[in-house]
């Protein structure tokens, strides 16, 4: 997980007019609120988690410009999603030679230690989740994700510009082929 402090670059545009605006606690809030859920966003569009990192912090920098240029956004926490999924692909799209991150490799670095035949059961169900989710088109990955992080279906559709009938026939379709791989 990403366990990471705001850039001295968005606390220094944050703090540059002095005491705490509205709009800089505001943008505060919705980075502690969101930039986790960015975060693991940025990480299934294949970015390395540096890149992930970087990106996350440019999301919240464009929302503060756009807030502060006096931009009218109904939806923060969609908006937020809508930019880092373009961003990510672009950042993605520039660095495309670079070898997408191994979340295999991640988990385990990252896990407690157990016995030998727990781990080996563990990876395997692992192995076989991220095979199914790999397997399944793009957008379904980023429509099943968002839905995750709790965006309803309209706001997924915002994010990703498409319509929200077309994200409920993506998510129908990445949990028919998941459950189908769960029964094998």
């Amino acid at each position: 997980m990403a366990a990471f402090q705001m850039s001295e670059e968005l606390v220094g545009i944050l703090r540059q007019e002095g005491a705490a605006s509205a709009l800089q606690i505001q943008v505060a809030q919705l980075f502690e609120d969101a930039r986790d859920d960015v975060y693991r966003y940025l990480m299934t569009l294949g970015l390395t988690p540096s890149r992930s990192q970087d990106a996350t912090q440019e999301v919240f920098l464009r929302l503060y410009a756009a807030l502060k240029g006096g931009e009218e956004i109904e939806n923060p926490r969609a908006w937020i999603f809508r930019v880092a999924h373009n961003w990510g692909l672009k950042v993605r799209a520039t660095h495309a030679s670079e070898h997408a991150f191994d979340a295999d490799l991640e988990a385990r670095l990252a896990a407690p230690e157990n016995s030998a035949e727990e781990d080996m059961l563990e990876r395997e169900r692992m192995l076989r989740f991220h095979r199914s989710v790999e397997g399944l088109s793009d957008q379904q990955k980023r429509c099943l994700f968002l839905r995750m992080e709790g965006l309803r279906y309209p706001e997924i559709g915002a994010a990703m510009g498409i319509s929200a009938s077309a994200v409920g026939e993506f998510l129908r379709r990445a949990m028919e082929r998941l459950r189908k791989v769960r029964d094998e």
